[in-house]
């Protein structure tokens, strides 16, 4: 299943669409959905979802327009909803811009259907409070949002993070997939989990 990386935004946000025969999946919207829209335009693909791993800003500044553009239905965490109104959600924090509002509804639980992909919700709070990663276990693709990065763990400092909460998901829901499974991060370069179970200095085995 080919999975095409924007780095886009302020912060480079890794904004993802995966795809398959025909429909795609986008993964956050970090920044102007620009070139994801002629991506799926070049590859005549129905957008058949946009999946947030958690409600920050800077995974959310271009949700607005590439749900207008295709009609696609956003989903997200009810649990990060606690988080709405807040500059961490909305934007304007450090001089960064506002987030176009959009509309959005609950992030299933289990294992869900877009598009003819299957993909299992994982809990993976800590970051925020109501951080998932998406699992493609018939692709083995995880896309882990903040929580996971190549080498490093998201930042628990934030209102509603918990670095305790964010290691027991790391190592419970994400260190127990298989370990070819390919991680691909909210930032940075992908990964494999069995690198960073071995390899994580914040919650591998190289950190014990």
């Amino acid at each position: 299943m080919p999975v095409a990386t924007f780095p886009l935004g302020p912060l480079q946000t890794n904004s993802y669409l995966l795809h398959q025969e025909g429909q795609a999946i986008a993964v956050d919207v970090g920044g102007d959905p620009a070139p994801m829209l002629t991506y799926l335009a070049d590859h005549k693909l129905i957008l058949a979802a946009i999946c947030l791993t958690h409600r920050h800003f800077d995974h959310m500044y271009g949700v607005a327009k590439l749900s207008s553009a295709h009609g696609a239905p956003v989903f997200i965490s009810r649990d990060d909803d606690c988080l709405a109104g807040t500059e961490a959600a909305d934007g304007g924090i450090w001089g960064f811009p506002k987030v176009t509002p959009f509309t959005s509804q609950a992030m299933p639980s289990g294992t869900v259907n877009w598009g003819g992909m299957e993909c299992c919700i994982l809990q993976t709070p800590g970051h925020t409070p109501g951080g998932v990663s998406l699992y493609f276990p018939a692709h083995s693709l995880v896309f882990t949002g903040d929580a996971l990065f190549y080498r490093s763990i998201g930042r628990s400092d934030f209102p509603g993070g918990d670095l305790q909460t964010l290691l027991r998901s790391i190592k419970e829901n994400l260190f127990t997939l298989p370990a070819d499974t390919i991680a691909y991060p909210g930032h940075g370069p992908a990964t494999s989990i069995g690198d960073e179970r071995s390899n994580n200095p914040f919650c591998g085995d190289f950190a014990e």
